[in-house]
């Protein structure tokens, strides 16, 4: 069964109003949500950034929805650390918490100090990452020495079963060559086609588990307010990959993009003030191969965002779904 979820930007909101937001969201019909995991917002418009893990403990605690997060273990987060935070959300709400791992980006990372490296040893980094993590998590005493060091580490509080580790990935050729290890995938969900060839490359890889998707839209009750919001918050995610991944600071981004046009914005956030458009878009979505989609309005106000679509838009796509 398709799920439709709710995605909490931390970057964008104080941890305070995501929590009612998603709190919302459980009565307005969403079924699973899941947020990102960031140190700095990717614009000083944007100005948030809570911890992650915290606020997912006051979200399982308060809803009975499933979470997700996107993460990234081996710098900013030492592996043994990593698998010791996911053991407890596990422990604590069973069956509702899994994470997905990716590469990182400098812009939440390079606050170590140490050297930022180059994505192929990232990708070994990652690998590594995830075997330690398996390890503990399975109760393991872990000792590595390799892209990340380990010392006689161990996890003591673990849950029954342990949660789902997701590879994140944003192209085909990251998608396949995470299948091997991977619970699951998450993707942005953007561009259908892109997206269809992103789920088969993994598929045909040998990847198991659910494929995600994480939609970028703004809606308003006119086109052109849906436009003004999506520029106002979104315009500096527009550092296309591998660029994006190596930026320190927002200002590095805001001043990348300040030339993007309208056209280049639309190409990342499907904007649009016609409902009937958005429920288009997520059913051409979920047709290219998704088992999971999680929405994210792109404007702060997402209280009116879970009223509308809860009420004119899921109904519609689950059903279609």
């Amino acid at each position: 069964m398709t799920v439709i979820g709710f995605h909490c930007s931390h970057e964008q909101l104080p941890p305070s109003a995501l929590l009612s937001a998603v709190q919302h969201a459980e009565s307005a019909g969403f079924e699973a949500a899941m947020c990102s995991d960031h140190l700095a917002p990717w614009s000083r418009r944007q100005g948030h950034s809570g911890y992650a893990w915290s606020w997912l403990a006051a979200a399982l605690a308060t809803t009975s929805l499933r979470f997700g997060v996107v993460s990234a273990p081996g710098q900013r987060y030492h592996p043994a650390i990593a698998a010791q935070k996911i053991a407890t959300l596990g422990e604590m709400f069973p069956g509702r918490f899994w994470a997905a791992l990716g590469s990182g980006e400098a812009m939440n990372e390079h606050v170590t100090g140490d050297p930022w490296p180059d994505k192929p040893t990232r990708e070994r980094r990652l690998v590594e990452s995830v075997d330690v993590m398996r390890r503990l998590l399975a109760g393991e005493e872990v000792s590595h020495r390799g892209e990340v060091v380990v010392h006689r580490a161990r996890v003591w509080s673990r849950p029954a079963e342990s949660p789902a580790l997701l590879a994140a990935a944003v192209t085909p050729e990251s998608a396949e060559r995470h299948a091997a290890w991977a619970d699951g995938l998450i993707t942005v969900a953007s561009e259908p086609t892109q997206l269809a060839e992103i789920v088969r490359r993994y598929r045909d890889a040998g990847g198991r588990g659910p494929v995600c998707g994480q939609m970028h839209l703004a809606w308003a009750p006119s086109e052109s307010a849906a436009l003004a919001v999506a520029k106002e918050q979104w315009q500096s995610n527009l550092v296309p990959a591998p660029e994006a991944w190596d930026l320190e600071q927002p200002e590095d981004f805001e001043q990348r993009t300040a030339d993007a046009t309208d056209e280049q914005l639309r190409t990342a956030v499907f904007v649009s003030s016609d409902l009937g458009r958005h429920r288009g878009r997520i059913e051409e979505l979920l047709a290219a191969g998704l088992d999971e989609l999680y929405l994210h309005e792109v404007g702060p106000d997402l209280h009116r965002f879970v009223d509308v679509f809860g009420e004119r838009v899921l109904p519609h796509v689950v059903d279609a779904a």
